[in-house]
């Protein structure tokens, strides 16, 4: 059992000088808060962009479908990276705007186009027969998709919702391309000072771990309840 006791050593003596020492720790707890603040303003921009470019590509406005099939496809056939530089240095390149707000911009453009595909995808798997008797009840086009079809088309879409939010939490570890201090950044700071890389990337890849693993719980939850409220 001796060389046990000389790995946990180890181990001890890495995270002591990773984590502990000059309070290292707080890199990761600052990085920690960046992630979560552009990804939920991130989703928040690609589910307003999506609804938008969705509805605009079921319309039968020749425009907005070209609109909609142009942007779905210049982003959808470009690196996300490319596209937070270009937002960064070339949109926002004068702009003195946060950082994290820029980058959840360019995030929310990138999932936007994900999302739109999800949701009109969604709308169109609702049987068009209840279209027609939301209609028959004097319901006009709009108050028939309010009431009837999103509705519906927001339980059979949710499970790709949320298997986009968690790819997009994943995609923001490239936020460090324009100096942002997130947590995977936050793990390089540390790597870059105490010369260890098992401990900061193995750290900060069990924390994206466990916060996906908890998000993945709570939708799930929230999936079956949905379902409940189908079957009533």
């Amino acid at each position: 059992m001796h060389w046990f006791y000389n790995w946990f050593d180890g181990i001890k003596s890495d995270f002591i000088l990773n984590f502990i020492t000059e309070n290292r720790y707080m890199y990761i707890v600052r990085g920690f808060g960046v992630t979560i603040k552009v990804s939920l303003l991130s989703v928040l921009i690609g589910i307003l962009i999506g609804v938008f470019i969705a509805l605009a590509a079921l319309s039968k406005n020749k425009i907005l479908k070209t609109v909609s099939r142009w942007y779905t496809d210049i982003i959808r056939g470009t690196p996300a990276v490319t596209q937070l530089l270009i937002v960064y240095f070339v949109i926002f390149g004068s702009s003195r705007l946060d950082k994290w707000i820029i980058a959840s911009i360019a995030f929310g453009i990138n999932s936007g186009a994900y999302v739109s595909e999800i949701i009109r995808a969604g709308i169109q798997s609702v049987d068009h027969g209840q279209v027609e008797a939301g209609r028959s009840l004097g319901l006009s086009g709009a108050q028939t998709m309010i009431k009837i079809v999103i509705p519906q088309a927001v339980k059979n879409i949710f499970p790709a919702l949320v298997n986009e939010f968690i790819v997009l939490i994943k995609e923001t570890a490239i936020v460090g391309f324009i100096g942002l201090e997130d947590l995977a950044k936050g793990g390089d700071f540390i790597r870059s000072r105490t010369y260890s890389a098992f401990m900061p990337l193995v750290g900060t890849a069990l924390i994206y771990f466990l916060l996906i693993k908890v998000l993945t719980k709570v939708f799930t939850l929230l999936e079956k309840r949905l379902r409940k409220s189908e079957i009533r």
